[in-house]
């Protein structure tokens, strides 16, 4: 079967590149064309005024408007062109049935005065804007290079299996969150990681940062997916030792460790109190539940590292689903939960780059765009056919 590609191009608005190389993101068009229709819409209402009401006393605002798209020589320029203005308007006769004009008459100086003061409060204001937009690029920047060096990008397929992965971060500016996943071919098979980090902010990152790291390492050496998750815990219960305080307690991590031998129908799950992945077929959606749910990562040096492997029926065709609590927790505004698996059973058998777009544009329906948690997930898809040898 062949399946279109993994991502499509969308529409999106044309970034500035600031002098330090940053991409700012552009205002919106409707933004930059904002002072024009201003003025437009002044000009239609100025013929239709009472005398009385002088609407050229309104271009006073304009430098204000346009200090909210453009740079402080825009805005400076603008408050020229308004003070130029407002004089044309008060020196035409026939502007609101006037006989005669009052370019000189005070009231209008006091006018040109007030925009020109107003002008330099926009122009102060534009360079404000300007660099907090490239302070925000600067931190859009580092993030990225963080999720890139934390979240490698998952190869689109490993043997005989595809792969795709979403990532959705709660905090919308840092594009970085505790939410983990990988995907590492080793000999054993592909073996995955998908893993939700207790907390938010920096000390969540750090401990995505050191789960990831020893899951790389384990993946290649333990020969039972078992030790993989105990060799895990050692790691992270060795980091969580040289912290001071209370901060133990926030550095567990619940998980999934999944591995699909390459010449065994089978998929193999270490379910560390994690939600239970999907396993879709052509003609069902199956949630595989941990017969013996294993401690979360960081907590079984507490209780006890006993981890249980599951095996279930994984062959060509099927799809494996696994996902944070960012999915199922989210809320409509009724504060009812997604349905994940009713939603999936409902779309039928979609390609993994497919589904995952589908899911994703179905969580921003059904919360009405409030996703307040990070989320995550990553499709398996196993492709028809053997292994080569």
């Amino acid at each position: 079967m062949r399946w279109p590609g993994r991502r499509r191009t969308e529409g999106r608005r044309v970034a500035r590149v600031s002098s330090t190389g940053l991409r700012v993101p552009a205002p919106p068009v409707w933004l930059r064309w904002l002072p024009a229709i201003y003025v437009a819409v002044l000009l239609l209402l100025e013929p239709i005024t009472p005398v009385q009401w002088p609407v050229s006393f309104l271009l006073i605002a304009l430098p204000v408007v346009a200090a909210f798209s453009h740079g402080p020589a825009a805005v400076a320029a603008i408050t020229v062109f308004a003070v130029g203005f407002e004089a044309v308007l008060a020196g035409t006769p026939c502007c609101a049935g006037r006989s005669v004009g009052y370019v000189g008459e005070r009231h209008y100086v006091a006018s040109y005065i007030s925009t020109g003061l107003v002008g330099m409060l926009g122009t102060i204001l534009a360079a404000s804007r300007m660099r907090r937009e490239r302070t925000l690029a600067t931190v859009r920047s580092v993030a990225e290079t963080a999720q890139r060096v934390l979240l490698r990008p998952v190869p689109r397929r490993l043997g005989q299996v595809s792969i795709e992965t979403l990532y959705l971060s709660a905090a919308a500016e840092a594009r970085i969150g505790g939410d983990l996943y990988e995907a590492v071919p080793t000999t054993y098979g592909v073996r995955l990681l998908i893993g939700d980090v207790r907390g938010k902010g920096l000390v969540a990152v750090e401990t995505a940062a050191t789960m990831l790291g020893a899951f790389r390492e384990a993946a290649h050496d333990e020969p039972d997916l078992a030790g993989v998750a105990r060799r895990v815990e050692r790691s992270m219960s060795r980091r969580a030792a040289q912290l001071e305080g209370n901060e133990v307690a926030e550095r567990f991590v619940t998980a999934v460790f999944a591995e699909i031998p390459d010449r065994e129908p089978v998929v193999r799950l270490v379910n560390c109190g994690h939600p239970s992945p999907l396993r879709i077929g052509p003609d069902a959606v199956t949630e595989l539940e941990p017969t013996d749910p294993s401690p979360p990562i960081n907590i079984g040096v507490m209780i006890g590292d006993s981890y249980h492997v599951d095996v279930a029926l994984f062959a060509p065709g099927d799809q494996l689903l696994l996902y944070t609590d960012g999915v199922t927790e989210t809320r409509d505004p009724s504060g009812a939960f997604y349905p994940l698996l009713e939603r999936v059973r409902s779309w039928g058998s979609l390609p993994p780059s497919e589904l995952l777009a589908h899911l994703h544009r179905d969580l921003i329906a059904f919360s009405h765009g409030n996703l307040d948690d990070d989320t995550a997930a990553l499709a398996a898809y196993r492709l028809p056919g053997e292994p080569p040898e």
